[in-house]
């Protein structure tokens, strides 16, 4: 099997197994128990594992067109995926173990808190980006979730309901401790997005560094 293959396979079977597990709990658990959509559609969780898939999907889909060419904004898109969804396992692995976590399925626990970070991370790695991140992007991935913080935030204020509770006031000592707990999440957030941009430009160098080995090697060959 061939890395574009493989790449292929892997992304397709891991898109549809996120979009199985949301749609699963949304389908089978929420929605029948009268649970509103857009608070379920209000978990970063959530949102990550279907943008995720999305971003495996087109690019899947790319390369079974033989398109293997990226623009700038296809590569920052696809390591904001990555970003997200491993910053929802880090979260979860941290600051949610032991919290109650409702009529979340098990299984669908796992895939989205567990499998497709892990997923998420080692595509990033196996088949780095195929074009260099600038530094500037990495600080353009913060927008996302600074905009989801603000929503959260004065969502909840309305309607009294937080998707997680280091949102709730009254759960962390008021509105300084949400704010603590937000400051600390987003210089976290801002450690991993470098971090993942600096994966991404080690080993997509790496990766044409071999490229251009390779085709000298065939030269000297040939000649």
């Amino acid at each position: 099997m061939t890395s574009r293959t493989a790449a292929i396979v892997f992304r397709l079977f891991f898109a549809a197994l996120a979009l199985f597990a949301v749609g699963a709990q949304l389908f089978t658990r929420h929605l029948p128990s009268g649970y509103d959509p857009v608070n379920f559609f209000s978990y970063f969780t959530n949102i990550s594992n279907i943008f995720i898939s999305v971003v495996f999907i087109i690019s899947a889909v790319r390369l079974i067109r033989g398109k293997t060419q990226v623009s700038a904004m296809d590569a920052a898109i696809r390591g904001a995926a990555v970003v997200y969804i491993v910053f929802v396992g880090l979260v979860f692995n941290t600051l949610l173990v032991g919290v109650d976590l409702g009529d979340l399925m098990p299984w669908v626990n796992i895939v989205c808190h567990f499998v497709m970070p892990i997923v998420g991370l080692l595509d990033w790695l196996i088949w780095p980006p195929r074009r260099r991140i600038p530094l500037a992007t990495a600080f353009w991935w913060m927008s996302f979730p600074a905009l989801y913080v603000a929503y959260t935030l004065i969502r909840g204020a309305i309607l009294t309901w937080y998707p997680y509770p280091f949102f709730n006031p009254a759960q962390v000592g008021g509105y300084g401790g949400v704010a603590l707990y937000c400051a600390g999440m987003l210089v976290g957030f801002l450690v991993l997005a470098l971090l993942i941009r600096w994966l991404g430009n080690v080993l997509g160098a790496r990766r044409d560094a071999k490229h251009e080995d390779a085709k000298d090697d065939d030269t000297v060959r040939r000649g």
